[in-house]
């Protein structure tokens, strides 16, 4: 069901009712939900030039990619996580995993953010790592038990107040009970068929068994999708450990996406994971597998699935594969036409590092899928993390947006033609 004005309408009615009934009111949605002002007035904007981002500049000369690219500081944006790039190309969106959403804005199109500032600043945000647009317009932010709409957000997002709903309340998205601070950053994307897919990574290294059940009933270590107005959810994955981030076929209208794999096995044990989802309700193997078709300790002695999906790639251990995206512009060589870029955020539980950096997977008709890196050097020679990419998306001009927040950066890496 698409999102309209008139299911807008609904959803603030459902708020007040809810409001009514002693739910718990998040600070100033009540009243923006209702278009009412909350008496903010003030932002808080990020320096944009200094000694700070002329040291992220230095960072970024080391950074390799294919003849022909180079990548450049867009943004410098705290905490930078998942993005969201306005359909008018007004504005973007990034998500941290602290308490504040983003919106950079490039007002004189030089490719080069003019402007951050926090969006909705009256707003309490609790972990709003994944924001996500639609087509027509809505801005969706996937917090850690909370999913919030916020209708014209590329017009709103000047004002202090904006207007903003819960569409899926706190408590219901998964459990009050079920909240914890390890594997909540959410992400979201709509659908080929106009639903939200909402990814809802478990909090366990490997879940146990008592947990099954009341994870596979609400989709916790698998992916929901519903209408744009919260009806009709169905849990569409199972079998996920903690995906944050998933995209689209632009062909095929596939469900891809990344997984975070279990700690403790060792340096090369398991492999990370991008799958490839061709029907509603599959299983990808959590827990019984810890990636790839590595087996678990915990379910060593208990039958997996039968119809388990194994992934369509498998990457470097503990490389932590994070945000991707589909490359859908045209700017890029038509190698990379309709392939994916991803972030590999960088391993901890490894004696070398690997990762920090992105990583490109070419898909041929048939699914099948081959991974390189595309833009490598965040980890220098002596193993220090100079930055550690999150998210990648990619602007109107076939541009690609990539985030990192070690560093609190948004680079693009553009195309000028082979030498």
């Amino acid at each position: 069901m698409k999102t309209t004005l008139t299911s807008i309408a609904a959803l603030a009615v459902a708020a007040s009712g809810a409001f009514a009934q002693g739910a718990e009111v998040p600070d100033n949605l009540e009243k923006l939900s209702a278009f009412k002002t909350t008496g903010t007035t003030e932002f808080t904007y990020v320096e944009q030039d200094g000694d700070y981002a002329a040291g992220i500049r230095a960072i970024l000369e080391k950074i390799s990619l294919p003849d022909g690219f180079k990548i450049e500081l867009y943004a410098v944006v705290p905490d930078a996580r998942h993005i969201a790039v306005g359909p008018q190309g007004v504005v973007t969106f990034v998500g941290t995993r602290k308490d504040k959403v983003w919106s950079v804005t490039d007002r004189n199109k030089d490719r080069v953010a003019d402007e951050v500032k926090d969006f909705a600043p009256s707003l309490t945000f609790a972990i709003p790592n994944g924001p996500c647009f639609s087509k027509d317009g809505f801005l969706y932010v996937a917090e850690q038990n909370r999913v919030l709409l916020f209708p014209a957000a590329e017009y709103f997002y000047e004002s202090p107040d904006v207007a903003a709903f819960n569409l899926v309340a706190k408590g219901d998205l998964i459990p009050a009970e079920e909240e914890s601070y390890n594997h909540s950053a959410r992400v979201c994307k709509i659908g080929p068929d106009d639903k939200i897919y909402i990814s809802l990574g478990q909090p366990f290294n490997v879940a146990p068994e008592d947990k099954m059940d009341l994870h596979n009933e609400w989709g916790i270590g698998g992916m929901i999708r519903m209408n744009r107005d919260a009806s009709e959810r169905e849990v569409y994955t199972y079998g996920i450990r903690n995906s944050v981030g998933h995209d689209f076929h632009p062909v095929t209208g596939e469900l891809w996406f990344t997984d975070n794999q279990v700690d403790g096995m060792g340096d090369d044990i398991p492999p990370g994971e991008i799958n490839r989802q061709t029907a509603a309700g599959q299983n990808f193997g959590f827990p019984w597998y810890g990636g790839g078709s590595t087996r678990t300790n915990e379910y060593a002695g208990s039958e997996p699935p039968a119809d388990t999906v194994f992934p369509a790639v498998e990457t470097v251990a503990h490389a932590a594969d994070l945000g991707m995206s589909f490359y859908t512009g045209k700017s890029f060589p038509e190698k990379y036409h309709n392939a994916i870029f991803s972030a590999q955020h960088g391993s901890w539980n490894r004696t070398t590092p690997v990762g920090a950096r992105v990583m490109v997977t070419y898909v041929d008709d048939e699914g099948n899928a081959t991974i390189e890196p595309f833009a490598d050097g965040w980890i220098d020679e002596n193993g220090e993390y100079l930055g550690r990419p999150v998210d990648v998306a990619v602007l109107h001009d076939g541009s690609l947006l990539v985030s990192d927040d070690l560093a609190g950066a948004l680079y693009r890496i553009s195309y000028e033609g082979a030498k």
